[in-house]
């Protein structure tokens, strides 16, 4: 059950006696780290937003953020790391369902997902197997519901082989004043229970997410639940349609801890309980008992709040829909969860017992000896470039930087008809909202080596190249979703890579005015591998006033000027943007170094000058440096259109270090590839001094190959063709 001693002897003392079976089931995933947050709980309060809810009683299913007067947008992002490690499909695919609940649970019709996913190197069998298949379960459950997936992400490294990780973003739109939370405030309402039926999967859950991988995972799959997606579709559009009776009065996603998440969880927020009679659970399978009721994760399940006397209206229209719409008890003043089988009490917990008094761990960190060594890691015994061509053309080809394709041509992005920036055309997919002007930029990323080598840098670089990528779409960067993938937080050094990379995205959320407004926390993802990289992955949110100002980033037609923007100050380390970089490891198969120290302010400034200048139509495309650094921003702008560039490398571009590779690879933040019409370029330099920031061309866009020249000589010089070729090999693999 993975409580302790010391748990257990809490218990008996709150309860002032043993419990039950059913009580201590209920206990066990209650308190589990994936419910009850019983070692994260203090760092997370380093998140405003966080804080707050806390003080109010808890989260609701997802953060809410205003588009305008009238509506809000939802999101939410969750792991479903351990059940796609052992059944990739069913885990993928009923992540996707159980994120999509959390969105329309808050009476928001979901409008988008995104996922971010790790896997070990795809040449090994094993992770080739749990990639395709973790691809199809989310394609399967996403293209089935009608609920486009527009962007994502997808990381390799061997430290994900025992332990990959899938991440579920969802997002959704809704009316402000019709919001539901998970409440059950009047006494006498009743409890109804929505959806399909209870069986016998994902019994434990909760706690199968409390722990790590072993030998015996693969026993382990009747912890994984089954999706329906149609099922799912059905509850949606039941659901939304039950909120505009008036009748509900709260609700909740039957997510991890099922009932009984649902029933402790509003009922400890509101000062009341609840008294239900498990038999009225519909169940798929004859003779369960209380425990396997209680504790049952099966999907597409909802537990609905409703006015006394209204219980019929609401239960009409789920039956009307072909769904499941049962009574099953009534909210009760006393601030008990009493839970009845054939009218006998088998368990009577206070509610706040088992949310409230979870217990709270203050762990200890260290830093581990690695850190120390990788800020004192030197270049001098790393060649300079030889042939910046093929290391180009190696860089494309790595697994991190290749296409995607492969993923995304699976994903019905197109339904529903608000996508307009579609996955492969922009640093950020970008959504029309219907109804109004308005478009909504939405990106997940996240650098797990940056984590591992500086968890503090690595933490604000996640929320910094989010929130870049949604304004180079012209989006303001609005509100963050974080999901923190970390191994066994009881390891002092774990848990130092978990407070470092909260405090960064914390500083840098508080930075740039974009508050982490939900959540989840995934530890205990390691195998006897060992851990995951530290992998805080962040879905960001921006706001477009006008959709039609979008910018792509391809370069989209030729005799546009190649503009790179970047402090004025360009800060360089002794590193030069190498440490912990991809060409490092791709090229040089080197892994140690910290990534480059930036600004928050400047990172700020930016973002501001990027939604400015789309604004005012001055940009064809833009594009941001990240993996790979200039050269690989170059390609990847090229090849999206297939318009080439001849590049001049100037002084005010180069003269900072005279090493070629950190000139076209080095890896520092706050830098934007731009391509503009030349006639603008004086505007683009005003402009973006008014924020602190310098402007360099660099050369002019078109034909069908990618120079570079620096120093008076080409260093660069490949066919587009060639370039596609290899951006294209991981995608072209995957289909063989």
């Amino acid at each position: 059950m993975g409580l302790n001693d010391a748990e257990y002897e809490r218990i008996c003392e709150l309860m002032k006696r043993e419990p039950t079976d059913t009580e201590l089931g209920m206990f066990a995933v209650m308190w589990s780290e994936h419910c009850g947050y019983k070692y994260s709980r203090p760092v997370l309060q380093l998140f405003k937003k966080y804080r707050e809810a806390m003080e109010a009683g808890g989260f609701e299913n997802a953060g809410v953020i205003p588009l305008n007067e009238q509506f809000g947008i939802a999101m939410k992002v969750e792991s479903h790391n351990h059940p796609s490690a052992v059944e990739p499909h069913q885990g993928a695919a009923t992540g996707v369902g159980g994120i999509i609940r959390d969105i329309f649970t808050m009476g928001a019709r979901p409008i988008a997902i995104l996922n971010s996913l790790r896997f070990g190197p795809p040449t090994d069998p094993r992770n080739r197997y749990l990639f395709e298949h973790v691809v199809e379960g989310i394609s399967h459950y996403g293209n089935c519901i009608g609920v486009p997936t527009v962007a994502g992400e997808i990381y390799f490294h061997p430290r994900y082989s025992g332990n990959p990780l899938v991440n579920a973003m969802a997002v959704g739109i809704a009316p402000l004043n019709q919001l539901m939370l998970a409440r059950a405030d009047e006494p006498g309402s009743a409890v109804i229970y929505v959806g399909s039926g209870t069986g016998r999967d994902g019994i434990h859950g909760a706690t199968f997410a409390s722990e790590a991988l072993g030998e015996d995972s693969e026993e382990k799959r009747p912890n994984v639940q089954i999706g329906d997606p149609f099922m799912e579709k059905l509850l949606i559009e039941a659901t939304l349609e039950a909120i505009q009776t008036g009748a509900v009065l709260g609700l909740q996603d039957m997510g991890a801890a099922g009932l009984t998440c649902t029933t402790c969880e509003p009922t400890a927020k509101s000062g009341t309980g609840v008294d239900i009679e498990v038999n009225q659970v519909p169940t798929r399978e004859p003779g369960m008992s209380a425990y396997e009721i209680m504790l049952s994760e099966s999907q597409e399940r909802m537990l609905l709040y409703v006015k006394a006397g209204e219980e019929h209206q609401v239960e009409a229209v789920y039956k009307k829909w072909g769904l499941n719409a049962v009574t099953i008890g009534r909210v009760i003043a006393e601030n008990v969860v009493r839970v009845r089988q054939n009218g006998e009490i088998v368990a009577e917990i206070p509610a706040t017992y088992l949310t409230n008094e979870c217990p709270t761990y203050y762990l200890d960190t260290e830093e581990p000896d690695y850190i120390r060594a990788a800020r004192e890691f030197k270049m001098d015994a790393i060649p300079d470039l030889d042939d910046a061509n093929q290391a180009l053309l190696k860089m494309l080809s790595s697994p991190n930087i290749a296409s995607k394709r492969w993923v995304y041509d699976q994903y019905d992005w197109l339904v529903q008809t608000q996508t307009v920036l579609p996955p492969g055309e922009g640093d950020a997919a970008v959504l029309k909202i219907r109804g109004t002007e308005k478009g909504i930029a939405l990106k997940i990323d996240g650098n797990g080596r940056y984590c591992y080598f500086d968890p503090v840098t690595g933490g604000q670089i996640a929320v910094a190249e989010a929130a870049r990528n949604v304004a180079c779409t012209g989006a303001m960067p609005r509100a963050v979703t974080d999901c923190l993938n970390f191994g066994n937080p009881t390891k002092p050094h774990v848990f130092y890579q978990f407070k470092g990379c909260v405090e960064g995205i914390a500083q840098a959320s508080e930075a740039f005015d974009t508050p982490v407004i939900s959540g989840n926390v995934s530890f205990y993802n390691e195998s006897e591998l060992g851990e995951v990289f530290p992998t805080p992955t962040i879905g960001m949110l921006g706001i477009l006033e006008q959709v039609e100002n979008r910018v792509g980033a391809g370069f989209p037609e030729s005799q546009l000027t190649v503009v790179l923007i970047q402090p004025a100050a360009f800060a360089v380390n002794t590193q030069q943007g190498l440490g912990a970089s991809e060409y490092l490891a791709v090229v040089h198969q080197v892994e140690n170094g910290q990534p480059a120290p930036f600004l928050l302010a400047e990172e700020r400034n930016l973002h501001h000058f990027l939604v400015k200048a789309a604004e005012q139509r001055l940009l064809r495309s833009a594009h941001d440096l990240s993996d790979g650094g200039l050269a690989v921003a170059l390609a990847e702008s090229a090849i999206i259109y297939g318009v080439g560039a001849d590049i001049v490398l100037t002084e005010q571009a180069a003269d900072w270090t005279e090493r070629r590779d950190a000139i076209l690879f080095g890896e520092f933040q706050t830098r934007v590839l731009l391509s503009v019409e030349t006639g603008h370029l004086d505007k683009i330099k005003t402009l973006v001094s008014e924020y602190g920031l310098q402007a360099i061309p660099l050369g002019t866009t078109g034909g069908d190959s990618l120079t570079v020249r620096l120093q008076g000589r080409t260093v660069m010089d490949l066919p587009l063709s060639e370039c596609r070729k290899a951006y294209q090999s991981l995608s072209d693999a995957m289909s063989k």
